[in-house]
């Protein structure tokens, strides 16, 4: 059992290293000038709206790949699933790497489009430690692991692009390109966890077809679920509150206050330390004691008030305060509204239930990502203000939908 969540958690730790791990070279390589991977001269507005892109095909193609791949793991099982995504993320921190000794835009984006197709590792291991949790209790503890690895690869990813990166720890060594190399290797021993010690549980499952319009069809399905698509478009705006703070958040202190590529990997370091001390230690003990209604209007309302205040901020050190005074709440509220999807569907759906809230999430992010370049061309402050704005909205959405007895008895603890 151990070796199992072992196993489980590891690969949803190298499906989120890879994002703190690309994010802050993305955005050095894209927003420096100093840099040669696009052309010398290149202005920010133009440097802005390449790196949205970047971000935006990623989670577009996340959006596609984490419902059609998840949803297809109640069929073809979790470890296949797994596995497709493994090989997935392999090849394209190949294509990453050629892409950089290359200086190829067109390259790294197409990179991004196949690591965003095949990074729906995180919802298949959430879905495969439900079918292991024997109560709900249990399933809260999984679901605050999952942030736990979450957290870590937060950590780890920006560490290995930060130190790897800089000449004055790897020397001549040191390039954009090399932590993909080791990320690379880290992906093949992931990949031999899972093939010796997972184990698909002995389950009935229906047989497989393709059906190419499976991500809407995936969809779709929530308009029978009553209690699912109340759920989803507070998630929906909750998650838009993280991407608005979350996808830009290395632009925006790169333009604000010049951080470059270690400062910006410190920064994702904060984020994962908060988040992966409140998953270890406060999740369960909170999530036994308060009801969910007060920890997500808690939590929202913490996130806004730490979003308003980093656009008001005049310190480069208060920056780092403020970023985990906006994870802390975010790693109370995520495991809890999982906790509630998981909940609103049976054990043969749990697979479609967390592909549909990571493609919510994914949807917002590709959205944001895509408009988000422009957006800061105009204002570099307006990512931040649709970040306070959904928070605002998630809390609106929740006072008007969650009503009913259905909805009380799901929200009540067990």
């Amino acid at each position: 059992m151990k070796l199992t969540k072992f196993a489980l958690l590891s690969v949803v730790f190298l499906d989120i290293m890879s994002q703190g791990l690309v994010i802050p070279i993305l955005n050095t390589i894209i927003m420096s000038p100093a840099q040669d991977f696009l052309p010398k001269g290149t202005s920010t507005a133009v440097r802005q709206f390449d790196f949205g892109l970047t971000m935006a095909v990623f989670f577009i193609a996340w959006f596609f790949g984490a419902a059609y791949i998840s949803k297809i793991s109640d069929y073809i099982g979790r470890k296949a699933a797994m596995l497709i995504c493994l090989v997935g993320a392999l090849l394209a921190y190949i294509l990453t790497i050629i892409a950089l000794d290359t200086n190829s835009l067109t390259l790294l984006i197409i990179a991004r489009i196949l690591s965003g197709f095949t990074a729906g590792n995180q919802p298949i291991a959430q879905a495969a430690l439900v079918d292991l949790s024997e109560n709900e209790d249990q399933k809260i503890r999984f679901m605050g692991l999952v942030l736990l690895a979450v957290s870590i690869g937060m950590v780890a990813g920006p560490l290995i692009s930060g130190l790897m990166s800089d000449p004055a720890v790897f020397g001549k060594f040191a390039s954009a390109a090399l932590p993909f190399y080791l990320v690379a290797g880290m992906v093949v021993a992931g990949t031999l966890l899972i093939i010796f010690y997972y184990r698909d549980p002995p389950v009935e499952r229906p047989p497989f077809t393709f059906k190419p319009l499976e991500i809407f069809v995936t969809m779709w399905h929530m308009v029978d679920r009553p209690l699912v698509l109340r759920l989803a478009p507070v998630f929906f705006f909750a998650q838009l509150t993280l991407s608005g703070f979350y996808v830009f958040m290395d632009t925006y202190f790169f333009s604000r206050f010049q951080f470059d590529t270690l400062q910006n990997a410190f920064t994702m370091v904060v984020l994962g330390l908060s988040m992966g001390t409140v998953s270890a230690f406060l999740v369960g003990p909170i999530s036994a004691r308060f009801n969910r209604l007060p920890i997500l209007y808690t939590s929202l309302g913490l996130m806004t008030l730490s979003t308003g205040l980093s656009i008001l901020n005049p310190s480069p050190a208060l920056a780092y305060v403020l970023i985990a005074t906006f994870f802390v709440p975010f790693a109370l509220y995520y495991p809890t509204l999982l906790t509630l999807f998981s909940k609103a569907v049976d054990e043969t759906e749990q697979g479609w239930v967390m592909g549909v809230g990571v493609a919510l999430f994914t949807l917002g992010a590709g959205i944001i990502s895509l408009i988000g370049g422009w957006l800061m061309s105009i204002d570099i402050h307006l990512p931040f203000i649709i970040s306070v704005i959904s928070a605002l909205i998630a809390m609106g959405l929740i006072a008007l939908l969650w009503r009913g007895p259905e909805m009380k008895k799901l929200l009540e603890r067990e």
